[in-house]
């Protein structure tokens, strides 16, 4: 119960500063990890002027985000987006409930051939999409099945920037409850505006003690315990400066 107080008490502060005409002074841009894999050109078809059109919503950097690139903007130019994100999300699920098969997806010494036969094995087991099929042969040959989770995530970011939507992530000790998670997805909604729209995914980490954190649209809004109790501590430790006295 104590906990909670102390998460509901941080709240009413979060949302003035979340609804304050300085939001952007507390923010900090969220960069992300880059790989330096190219992608193989037998990926890319022979654009056409209605293909010329089709933008991808974020420019991302590095090898994973080229290769997510690649493959919206080829789910896309055949309609079935939400299809091919729905197989990828499948795929790193099973990934993950497979040991082995996750093995497999890593294991650098096994030849190439393999690595496409048994992809293509799986794609026609699955029924996925001939976009998720040529996607996943394509990383088979290029040796960069085991990079598909982080691939998957910049995919995914893609996808919500194409459908508005926004990932709001908030941190705190214990689970927020109901009303404030409610209460905390309007501000955010509030500030976006229309058009988009906020997706709230809570985490707990014990480490910061209690407070809340909320990172957003490449903002972080850090009010938790921990952060401000190592503000004090540097506070603390500075000089005294006796001419100011």
């Amino acid at each position: 119960m104590a906990m909670a107080g102390r998460i509901r008490s941080t709240l009413p502060l979060l949302n003035k500063i979340l609804r304050s005409d300085s939001i952007s002074t507390h923010g900090s841009i969220i960069r992300p990890t880059l790989l330096s894999p190219q992608i193989s050109k037998n990926y890319a078809t022979a654009p056409t002027k209605k293909e010329d059109k089709v933008k991808v919503p974020l420019v991302l950097f590095g090898g994973s985000g080229n290769y997510a690139s690649a493959l919206y903007l080829a789910a896309v130019k055949s309609n079935s987006l939400d299809k091919v994100e729905s197989e990828i999300l499948d795929l790193v699920e099973s990934l993950k409930k497979s040991p082995t098969f996750s093995q497999f997806a890593k294991d650098l010494s096994v030849p190439a051939d393999t690595r496409v036969k048994a992809v293509k094995e799986i794609s026609t087991q699955a029924k996925f999409s001939d976009v998720t099929k040529n996607f996943l042969v394509l990383l088979a040959e290029n040796g960069r099945l085991r990079f598909i989770d982080t691939i998957a995530k910049r995919f995914a970011e893609l996808t919500m920037a194409h459908k508005g939507e926004v990932k709001a992530i908030v941190t705190t000790v214990i689970p927020l409850p109901p009303q404030e998670e409610k209460e905390l997805k309007e501000t955010l909604q509030e500030i976006l505006g229309q058009g988009k729209k906020v997706q709230l995914e809570q985490k707990i980490d014990p480490s910061i003690l209690g407070g809340i954190t909320v990172e957003f649209d490449k903002k972080v809004f850090d009010l938790s315990i921990k952060t401000r109790a190592q503000q004090m501590e540097r506070f603390l430790r500075e000089p005294v400066q006796l001419g100011n006295l």
